[in-house]
């Protein structure tokens, strides 16, 4: 332990990082910063390609950061886990999707661990960031790890630290977001936090691997249920004809005991979708129910739906049906500011749209392109001539650079699902 240690805080230590997406590449590349060796490995050849050449499609790891630890020799991405044998440390940080079934998918860290297994060497330090339910660390890794007689805490050493990437965050990174660690034994947590703290501000030792794994599901479940909560709201304000944004506009004002959150069309990206279903999962197993998460699935679940509602009755106003109507899409990524439409609501609105008989488009500067399993245009651009050609537009995710006052001034009735059009009246405008 005292060995590895000392490698690491000497930055001589070699890591490594397994899945270079939203969590990896960051993760790799501010390694990479601090002095350490790093390799990323990533099954996917175009993206170990395009970072070889020094081109990141990660919002969050600009160009400069990766060319920099490239040209320093500091980072290297391959797809040879060959070279696992080669690190004194590695980090799994791979997708944890939901099966058909919304029961936990845990394949990506199982192929992980396949992978890491025969190479792994005594001293060695292995984290798992994927979030997945409590137990995972423990009662799925830590076999595969110690098939050949390897002690945990003595011969390798075992841990989990969430992650807790929020894609295009300007204040928020990897660097200055507070860093939980979990060790299978003490010597393994003691391990983990001597390698965050070479690069994190603030690391948050906790008593177990359970405890960490919990932390994560903890903060998405919290997330996904006050906005299940609002959304609720939201639903009995429109039909009793209150303005909602309003009334949190308002609630928000108490400096104590209230906290605002935002309603929507539903719940994007790979975390507050998906992590409360883990905790779900896991505690049915044990007995016992979670029905606050159910409850807000179903509520969350449910929102594209209601979207769709505002949909047909801004165009029944109108004197049209959804059928052979022209309906634009606008946002289609999961938040504003982002290229990630994992998991968007939008795909589920235009899905539906289209089911109906609408002429779907969809327009978003931040997205290059999208697959679709309905007929869908992308439009190029965003002004009176192309937007004018609508019959309603709905806002689903509002980026800052997008004039959505344009909608206004050509015509289209608008079904604005995040307040982008604050503080305006009109015949046109229907409001979530």
């Amino acid at each position: 332990m005292e060995n590895l240690i000392s490698k690491l805080q000497n930055k001589q230590a070699q890591l490594g990082v397994i899945g270079l997406g939203y969590v990896g590449l960051p993760l790799a590349v501010s390694y990479a910063k601090a002095g350490f060796q790093v390799i990323g490995f990533e099954l996917d050849e175009n993206k170990v390609a395009a970072l070889m050449r020094g081109e990141s499609y990660i919002i969050d790891v600009a160009q400069e950061d990766l060319q920099e630890v490239l040209a320093a020799g500091r980072f290297r991405a391959t797809t040879d886990m060959g070279l696992m044998q080669e690190v004194d440390s590695v980090n799994i940080c791979v997708p944890t999707p939901l099966g058909k079934t919304r029961d936990p998918d845990i394949s990506y860290i199982q192929a992980a661990v396949n992978a890491i297994a025969p190479r792994l060497h005594r001293g060695m330090m292995v984290i798992l960031e994927s979030t997945t339910y409590p137990g995972t660390t423990e009662e799925v890794i830590l076999p595969l790890l110690s098939a050949e007689g390897m002690e945990v805490g003595k011969d390798f050493f075992l841990a989990f630290s969430p992650e807790r990437v929020d894609p295009g965050n300007p204040q928020f990174n990897t660097i200055n977001i507070p860093k939980v660690v979990g060790g299978v034994t003490p010597e393994c947590t003691k391990v983990a936090s001597a390698l965050y703290g070479q690069v994190m501000e603030t690391i948050v030792p906790v008593s177990s691997v359970r405890v960490a794994e919990t932390v994560k599901l903890l903060e998405n479940t919290f997330r996904s249920v006050n906005i299940a909560l609002v959304n609720e709201i939201a639903l009995m304000c429109n039909a009793l004809d209150i303005d909602v944004w309003e009334v949190i506009e308002g609630a928000a004002t108490k400096p104590f005991g209230f906290m605002p959150f935002y309603p929507g069309p539903g719940l994007g990206g790979h975390c507050i979708p998906i992590d409360p279903f883990y905790l779900s999962w896991k505690a049915k197993l044990a007995g016992s129910e979670a029905r606050f998460i159910d409850l807000a699935g179903q509520v969350n679940g449910y929102m594209p739906k209601h979207v769709l509602q505002l949909v047909t009755q801004g165009l029944n106003d109108q004197s049209k049906s959804v059928r052979g109507s022209k309906v634009l899409v606008v946002g289609v990524a999961y938040k504003g500011g982002i290229d990630d439409v994992r998991e968007s609501p939008a795909l589920d609105i235009m899905n539906m749209l289209a089911d109906l008989g609408a002429e779907v488009s969809w327009y978003d500067p931040h997205v290059p392109g999208l697959e679709t399993s309905r007929p869908a245009r992308k439009l190029e651009k965003w002004d009176q001539d192309s937007i004018g050609a609508f019959d309603a537009a709905v806002i689903v995710t509002p980026h800052a650079e997008v004039d959505h006052s344009l909608l206004l001034e050509v015509g289209p009735v608008i079904i604005d699902t995040r307040n982008a059009l604050k503080g305006i009246n009109s015949d046109k405008l229907i409001k979530l």
